[in-house]
């Protein structure tokens, strides 16, 4: 197996291995508030809750986890992560065979979930700078880019038809067998690790050992640890306001995500299969975002392309608010995903290549982490904001909020040029 011309075997096997999770997970999209409103009949404000606590819980238990996994070899963490992902969500559907499932289980199963991804997120990033060079990073991410819009425009809808023929537990099953799969592939890989790619310095177990042993190195699990990261981020002038462009867009965008499962689900009547494909058919969009990445930064450059895509993402969610019955309120679910995956589909390749090459080797897994749950609780505490409010002024209205402060967000990103834009694209 191979990765594409020029990435090699390794990154084909990791890109397999995501592929077959990504895919899994796009099956079982929004597997936890579908439970919720049909299995256990929970509310707006109970589904919102429990999407934020899940995230908020995990986001704190995976902070001292950033520091531990730096400097431990990647593979296994990976692995191990995947492993755990699998055996959570494997207990959903065996608790509602024994029928003694529960909202508690399902935000137990929730933080478990946010914790594994949060640190195979850190991981894998790093590991994938250590099997590509610098210059094929942004084809690196633009192949998972498309992997993930892939998947999500083929999952939701045969989730929804899974479903329906099957039952609402079958998709959380795919999902925990697919976490296996993953595993298996990134197991397969083989080689050691630090010497994948022709050039890479290896870093030898027992320098490893050394860097645990000074004082400067994280060798405990300690919440300090991470601040290397946060520091990183916060003091340099392109990756923060990449950072907080990035935190505010992401949670006022998932924060009404299980409100509108609630208005589509309940109120407006939507089986399933449609709510799935309203947001599988605009992944061709995220599709075709991704492949027009790389050679927009070819012509324009980074920061243009980030100022770009940047500001176009904010426009769209703002129209969710205006949602119907029927054809027509599917088809306008439909045109505002289109617009807005397709701007995040070239936006998130260009960011996620920047955000590495702007981070040294030896700070990559902390500052990767320190982003992801900074990410997490901003999104945790958005959507437990955005369920109490849809509690008191309606579904709509707080949909309608979300939209109307994205408006306001590109004013976060950077207007000076990257210091990549100064280098040709190769």
């Amino acid at each position: 197996m191979t990765g594409g011309r020029g990435l090699g075997r390794a990154f084909g096997w990791l890109w397999a291995a995501y592929a077959v999770s990504a895919f899994g997970t796009r099956l079982a999209f929004d597997a936890f508030a579908l439970i919720a409103v049909v299995v256990l009949h929970a509310g707006a404000t109970e589904v919102a809750l429990l999407a934020a606590s899940g995230l908020a819980v995990g986001a704190v238990v995976a902070v001292p986890l950033g520091a531990w996994v730096e400097f431990r070899r990647k593979r296994p963490v990976m692995i191990a992560a995947d492993l755990i992902r699998c055996a959570a969500l494997l207990s959903i559907p065996a608790a509602f065979a024994l029928d003694g499932l529960s909202l508690s289980q399902l935000l137990v199963v929730s933080v478990v979930v946010a914790t594994a991804d949060i640190t195979f997120g850190a991981a894998s990033g790093a590991y994938l700078k250590s099997l590509v060079p610098p210059e094929d990073l942004l084809v690196a991410n633009g192949r998972f880019e498309a992997t993930t819009w892939t998947t999500t425009a083929l999952g939701p809808p045969l989730g929804g038809v899974a479903v329906g023929v099957f039952g609402p537990m079958t998709t959380v099953l795919v999902d925990a067998v697919s976490y296996l799969l993953s595993a298996l592939g990134i197991r397969a890989i083989g080689g050691k690790e630090g010497q994948q790619r022709k050039g890479q310095q290896r870093v030898r177990p027992e320098t490893v050992r050394q860097r645990q042993t000074r004082p400067d190195t994280p060798s405990g699990l300690r919440m300090s640890d991470l601040q290397a990261g946060w520091r990183h981020i916060l003091g340099h002038p392109t990756l923060r306001p990449l950072f907080l462009n990035t935190v505010l867009v992401n949670a006022l965008i998932m924060a009404p995500a299980p409100l509108l499962a609630v208005l589509m689900l309940g109120q407006l009547g939507f089986p399933p299969w449609q709510y799935g494909l309203a947001f599988a058919v605009p992944c061709l969009g995220g599709l075709l975002g991704s492949r027009l990445s790389r050679r927009l930064v070819a012509r324009h450059g980074r920061r243009r392309v980030l100022l770009t895509a940047g500001t176009l993402r904010a426009v769209w969610p703002v129209g969710l608010a205006f949602i119907g019955p029927g054809t027509p309120g599917l088809l306008l679910v439909m045109a505002v995903e289109f617009g807005l995956i397709t701007c995040i589909g070239v936006y998130n390749p260009v960011l996620a290549t920047t955000r590495l090459d702007q981070t040294p080797p030896d700070r990559t897994t902390r500052t990767l982490t320190a982003w992801s749950i900074t990410g997490k609780t901003a999104t945790a505490a958005a959507t437990a904001l955005w369920g109490l409010l849809a509690a008191l002024t309606g579904t709509r209205a707080a949909i309608a909020l979300a939209g109307v402060l994205l408006l306001a967000t590109p004013l976060l990103l950077p207007r000076r040029e990257l210091a990549a834009d100064r280098s040709a694209v190769k």
